[in-house]
């Protein structure tokens, strides 16, 4: 069962022995924290984990990031749908030949599990949130993937909202551009509304899910994944068009 909110409330998660939060839109937006934000994050103290289909970032540069805004997560409570798949692929499906499109954090990171993140074979395409794919490279990353090399896509998130409530476009959106391209695309996500993110966080802390909650601003996504584990959903609807 959901329950809605125009703004994070701490009395909403109260009872929770586990609080797992989404980043963008609920805690902060366009790299601003909302005014809320601060008092919430201090009244779940440790039991505070961020679950986000971010793609741009890594655990241990958001945590700085975050600590510059005034926000204490420590990095091991922090998982991004973008590292996350990159040590996936790299710890589960033995990937070490790939092409990431992605931002220099994240190529520096594959780099740093083992990954060639600029192979000429590839045994994987990888799409994050990368402002270089342009319609100029949208061919040959069709191309890599019509050649047997599988895509993985970080998240289908087609935006997240700003401040100012208006949309900031997201992975999703460069995925839907490839589909216009060619309709019979296939890939694989391990982000949101993908359970797999919420399940890592409930493992490495040891709450049930029946004893969590997650606090998300896309019922599609985020409310999907609660749902799938049978999490209770707080979901921030700050305007009316999610």
């Amino acid at each position: 069962m959901a329950h809605r909110y125009t703004r994070l409330d701490a009395r909403a998660v109260a009872d929770a022995r586990l609080v797992l939060c989404d980043l963008d839109g609920c805690l902060i937006a366009q790299g601003r924290p909302f005014a809320e934000t601060a008092d919430f994050v201090a009244a779940c103290g440790d039991r505070l984990w961020i679950v986000s289909n971010a793609s741009d970032s890594t655990a241990r540069a958001m945590s700085r990031q975050l600590a510059g805004l005034g926000i204490a997560v420590p990095a091991a409570r922090i998982l991004l749908a973008g590292e996350t798949m990159l040590e996936h692929l790299a710890h589960v499906e033995g990937i070490r030949r790939a092409r990431v499109f992605a931002s220099a954090a994240l190529i520096a990171r594959a780099v740093e599990l083992g990954i060639d993140p600029a192979a000429d074979a590839p045994q994987a395409v990888l799409l994050c949130r990368d402002a270089g794919v342009t319609v100029e490279t949208m061919g040959p990353i069709l191309t890599q993937v019509g050649q047997g090399a599988p895509l993985w896509v970080s998240n289908e998130d087609l935006s997240h909202p700003g401040h100012d409530t208006q949309p900031v476009a997201e992975t999703g959106a460069l995925l839907a551009a490839l589909r216009a391209i060619q309709p019979e695309l296939e890939w694989r996500s391990l982000g949101k509304p993908d359970p797999m993110m919420l399940t890592m966080a409930l493992t490495r802390s040891g709450v049930s899910a029946q004893d969590a909650v997650f606090v998300g601003d896309n019922a599609l996504t985020d409310g999907a994944a609660a749902a799938a584990l049978n999490m209770p959903f707080v979901h921030i609807q700050r305007s009316t068009t999610r």
